[in-house]
Parts: structure tokens; C-alpha cells; sequence
């Protein structure tokens, strides 16, 4: 008799422990969040959905992890009309690390929306490159950095002066082949 109330009394527990502690994952949605400013809005960093709150999200790195993957909002900010809507949408790098040596950066682009900022996906740049300007002309997204040289190590100083270009098509950021200007 007491085999089956301690039993009855291990599973009520677990439901209990499970009721008020658990923290579903929600799965990731295609349309991105809107936020009240860029940098409060979702954005999405090879293939997942990152919620950025004040600039700033944080994930483990796997279920259980103690490792973290952190996304910040680096800065060079831009502003302009990207999608032809005549409202000034922000483009601006996010950095993201996950307690390794890198730190690998990413530009996105807030398209502003009646309902707020609406977060694109990052295109990559780059590991520990060295940002210098980000610019919004004629439509496109203009960033420049420098990294370093093919065949450099890692732990060379980022050299060689790069620019690359992005539009926006279908509500996605693509790197244009060749600047539209």
C-alpha cells in the first residue's frame, strides 16, 4: 500500500515540477517579429529566428548547455528607404559568439512597419573582421570592413579593405551581385 501512495506521490511531484517550471520552445515562425525599435525586433541568423531585447539575446548553445550564444547590436547604423515604401527602414551589424574565439558579424536590416520594425535575415561578413562604415545610397545597403587576407591566420590583423553590397527582394536581404550605381 505505501509502494503505491509513494509512487502516486513521485509522479504528482513530477507533474507539479513540470507544470510550473517547464518552458516550452516555441518552434520558429516565418514571419519575423516586430519590435518597437530595431533594436527590439527578430531577426533571423542562419536559419533561426534570435529576439533581440534592448540589444541583446542570449541562447544555449545546446539543449542543457552552459555554453551561451550571445547576439548583440554592434552598431553602424544606417537609415533610409530600402523596400521602395518611402519610409525610412535602419540597417546595422549584429555581432554573435558562442564562448569560443570567434565573434562572427552579420548586417540585417529593420524595415519600419506600421506595426514597428520588422527584422530581415543577417547576411554574414565575417569572423573578427574590422567594421569601418555602413551606408545606405539609391536603395542598397553599402558595407564596408576590413578582413584579412586569403590564406591569413586567424590571428592576423584584418587587411584588405572590403565592400559589400545588399538589397532588399521579397522582404529578404541579398547580396547584389555588382553595386546598383
Amino acid at each position: 500500500m505505501y509502494k503505491y501512495l509513494a509512487g502516486i506521490v513521485v509522479v504528482v511531484a513530477i507533474l507539479f515540477g513540470f507544470f510550473f517550471f517547464y518552458k516550452p520552445v516555441h518552434a520558429p515562425s516565418n514571419a519575423a517579429a516586430s519590435g518597437s525599435d530595431p533594436k527590439n525586433a527578430t531577426y533571423t541568423i542562419e536559419g533561426t529566428p534570435v529576439t533581440l531585447v534592448n540589444g541583446t539575446a542570449s541562447e544555449p548553445a545546446a539543449p542543457g548547455s552552459a555554453s551561451q550564444i550571445t547576439t548583440t547590436y554592434f552598431g553602424n547604423e544606417a537609415t533610409g528607404d530600402l523596400n521602395g515604401d518611402g519610409v525610412p527602414d535602419v540597417a546595422f551589424l549584429l555581432t554573435q559568439s558562442g564562448g569560443g574565439s570567434g565573434t562572427f558579424y552579420y548586417v540585417v536590416v529593420a524595415l519600419k512597419t506600421a506595426q514597428g520594425y520588422e527584422g530581415t535575415n543577417a547576411v554574414f561578413l565575417g569572423d573578427r573582421i574590422a567594421p569601418q562604415t555602413t551606408e545606405i545610397r539609391d536603395g542598397e545597403v553599402i558595407v564596408n570592413y576590413a578582413d584579412r587576407n586569403p590564406g591569413e591566420p586567424m590571428t592576423a590583423k584584418p587587411s584588405l579593405g572590403v565592400s559589400k553590397y545588399l538589397l532588399i527582394k521579397n522582404s529578404m536581404l541579398v547580396e547584389a551581385s555588382t553595386p546598383t550605381k
